[in-house]
């Protein structure tokens, strides 16, 4: 019989659930699409999309929000078929890191 050894978290930033609201303009090899983002930290994210992306691909963010654009840059971590994409953020622009962290103050006091 094979045993399964639960392994750590390797995450390093507490992810928060978002709103159904919450969207993102992504582009990848080409292609460009919007996706709702189910969760968020300042580590990453993660979209839904059936579209599926190849592990390390570079993807391009553009989330238009009432804290202000955010702009950045992400490789793609973890595939999920039919379900979506987890990011690991490379680069935020950083005229639009104080956006990142408002959005992420707003989050947290939503989720609590």
């Amino acid at each position: 019989m094979l045993q399964q050894i639960a392994r750590p978290s390797q995450r390093l930033n507490f992810r928060i659930k978002t709103p159904d609201d919450v969207w993102v303009i992504w582009s990848c090899g080409g292609c460009e699409d919007t996706a709702r983002v189910r969760d968020l930290s300042l580590g990453g994210l993660f979209i839904e999309t059936r579209g599926p992306r190849a592990i390390g691909a570079e993807v391009h963010l553009d989330f238009l929000l009432c804290e202000g654009q955010i702009r950045a840059k992400a490789t793609v971590l973890r595939v999920e078929p039919c379900c979506g994409l987890g990011l690991k953020f490379t680069a935020i622009n950083a005229e639009d890191r104080p956006h990142m962290v408002s959005l992420m103050d707003r989050f947290r006091s939503w989720s609590e």
